[in-house]
């Protein structure tokens, strides 16, 4: 089913305007405020716009002020929470069977489809338990089943891998990626790997309104807002195309490639991976090479970051071993330099 939304809710601060091509997956991303949840909530009913419409295959959902109004119940939609809120004193199979006997299904036909449905999210040999007898992961597959079982014309999925241990996290999001293999969906997540294995397109909230959308690669790969960049880990620059790559609104020039065609003094947007810089004493010498940044920066913060130590400076972060930060003596307050090569640098219009 097709969807479109424009809504306003004033007390959140949230206005919004997308669209949903039937059986494609977009995923929400922003942080934590930016309103994601609401939409959802718009959406299932559960929140109430102040001025807007939504339109879900043809049906009107609601159209505010004083217009439609459709309750949750008949709108044909579901919605995933971060918990899987499982009714604790019913059966797993019992707990599937519930959407399609409360649509009036026979419970011969409620059975095969909670059947069929613990199957393909590999649930099938825990019917018989009781959700207090299921670990999270478990859990988590049964309500996407007793989602799925309900068949809803669009599925709603509020961060769903976001309460599960890292070791089931990465079955569970290739279960769902089958799963919602040509499907109506949205999904909300702070993760940018959930958008690229899940997600045919991409919506980045940003204090209530749409900051960037598009295909998933495209915007995940070259964004345009510093959430999106942080989200993906990497640095953005925005400035203004010079022959030789870009200045930057705080005035630093920098060597870079261009991976699209970029005309002279056009605002441009490029990215840094920090693990692509280097970091060296600002006493060292440098080298003078055309295509060879060095850029000096004073450092913020160090945060480890695995088997490395991102260090967070005021110009752009690197990623470097525990052995560089304390060779260097790096720490708050330290002027370094900062290289890296103009092919690291990828640019593209703003």
């Amino acid at each position: 089913m097709s969807l479109t939304l424009e809504a306003t809710v004033a007390e959140r601060g949230v206005e919004v305007a997308l669209e949903l091509a039937e059986g494609e997956t977009v995923a929400i991303l922003g942080p934590n405020g930016a309103g994601k949840s609401t939409v959802l909530g718009v959406l299932a009913g559960l929140v109430r716009a102040d001025t807007g419409r939504a339109v879900l295959g043809g049906d009107t959902l609601f159209a505010s002020p004083g217009g439609v109004w459709t309750p949750p119940h008949r709108r044909g939609i579901a919605l995933l929470a971060q918990e899987p809120l499982l009714f604790p004193h019913l059966s797993v199979r019992r707990n599937v069977e519930f959407g399609p006997r409360t649509a009036r299904a026979s419970r011969p036909e409620a059975r095969a489809r909670a059947e069929h449905w613990l199957g393909e999210v590999g649930a099938g040999e825990f019917a018989d338990r009781h959700p207090a007898e299921l670990s999270g992961g478990q859990a988590q597959r049964v309500a996407i089943a007793r989602a799925l079982a309900a068949e809803p014309r669009l599925l709603l999925l509020d961060e769903p891998l976001s309460a599960l241990d890292v070791a089931v996290t990465s079955s569970v999001r290739q279960m769902l990626a089958r799963v919602l293999d040509d499907r109506t969906a949205v999904i909300v997540s702070h993760d940018a790997l959930d958008a690229y294995l899940l997600a045919d397109r991409v919506v980045v909230l940003h204090e209530g309104t749409i900051a960037e959308q598009g295909a998933t690669r495209s915007v995940l790969e070259r964004p345009r807002h510093p959430f999106t960049a942080e989200l993906t880990g990497v640095a953005l620059l925005t400035g203004r195309r010079t022959p030789g790559g870009l200045v930057t609104d705080d005035g630093l020039a920098v060597a870079a490639r261009a991976v699209e065609t970029v005309r002279q003094d056009a605002r441009v947007a490029a990215v840094v991976r920090p693990a692509e810089v280097r970091v060296e004493s600002i006493h060292a010498p440098g080298v003078a090479l055309a295509d060879v940044n060095r850029v000096p920066a004073t450092v913020l913060d160090l945060e480890p970051r695995g088997d490395l130590v991102r260090v967070r400076t005021d110009s752009l972060p690197a990623l470097v071993p525990p052995a560089a930060v304390a060779e260097l003596g790096l720490g708050p307050g330290v002027g370094i330099a900062l290289v890296f090569p103009a092919a690291a640098v990828t640019m593209y219009n703003a």
